[in-house]
């Protein structure tokens, strides 16, 4: 899988590829969905909290640059993460 993700580092933006997982591609006619989510790695701004993941935030979508004719659809989920120690989300 290592040589498709060097592969869409040219297609997309890299910080989409370095920051998130591509969980699933579909293709419906001449659409196709790319749907990414965010890695389990906590926000470095906030290392000195003690955070854990706590699930997702809504979805989000992207109409990005056409690819060979087909339009692209980029579905996006950031993680929300949970401080353990004051058990507020940080966003």
């Amino acid at each position: 899988m290592d040589h498709y993700l060097e592969l869409l580092k040219h297609i997309l933006p890299e910080f989409l590829i370095e920051h998130f997982d591509l969980t699933k591609q579909t293709t419906e006619g001449e659409v196709m969905h790319l749907y990414f989510e965010e890695k389990n790695n906590p926000p470095k701004e906030v290392s000195n909290r003690i955070l854990t993941a706590h699930g997702f935030h809504k979805e989000i979508t992207i109409q990005d640059f056409p690819l060979r004719g087909n339009a692209v659809y980029l579905h996006i989920k950031r993680r929300r993460w949970l401080d353990k120690n004051t058990k507020q989300i940080v966003q």
